[in-house]
């Protein structure tokens, strides 16, 4: 198998694997996810179909030019899942519809609460070795995104 195919099917099942296991978590572990985890969801769901269509194209440039885009949306769930991780280690503050203290009058401060989503983004609700979900996406996720990118420029077989 060349680089490239390698890089092809890694391109397919990181990012569906990622998805399956952010469901697993919501579904079976019950923990829901918060507007920022959404977001780290989306490139992924855009990665899946293609790099999926890449294995029906015929035309080698195309192919490489899918596999390439898959790699690029899973190094963009990497990246917000890096500034998601830095919010629930408050390295830095995240996002006032999300996370944060409502503050205000009484009355603002009720409209906050009420806005507010149920799941907030500034709290891992679960880690492993210190690292969050979040945290392990951007590991993942931009991890994988080099390596593809890094066998399709060392494959020019395709």
């Amino acid at each position: 198998m060349t680089k490239f195919k390698r890089a092809h099917w890694l391109a397919f099942l990181i990012p569906a694997g990622l998805l399956a296991g952010a469901y697993g978590s919501q579904y079976i572990g019950g923990l829901y996810p918060c507007e920022m985890c959404w977001w780290q969801r989306w490139p992924h769901f855009a990665a899946v179909p293609l790099a999926l269509f890449g294995f029906f194209v015929g035309h080698p440039a195309y192919k490489r030019v899918l596999v390439a885009l898959a790699a690029f949306a899973i190094l963009t769930s990497g990246v917000i899942g890096g500034f998601h991780a830095g919010v629930e280690y408050s390295w830095w503050e995240g996002l006032s519809t999300c996370s944060g203290v409502p503050s205000g009058s009484g009355a603002d401060v009720m409209k906050q609460i009420l806005e507010a989503p149920t799941i907030r983004c500034d709290v891992a609700p679960w880690t492993l070795f210190g690292i969050s979900l979040a945290g392990f996406n951007f590991l993942l996720s931009t991890g994988a995104a080099i390596t593809i990118l890094g066998m399709i420029w060392r494959d020019k077989t395709v």
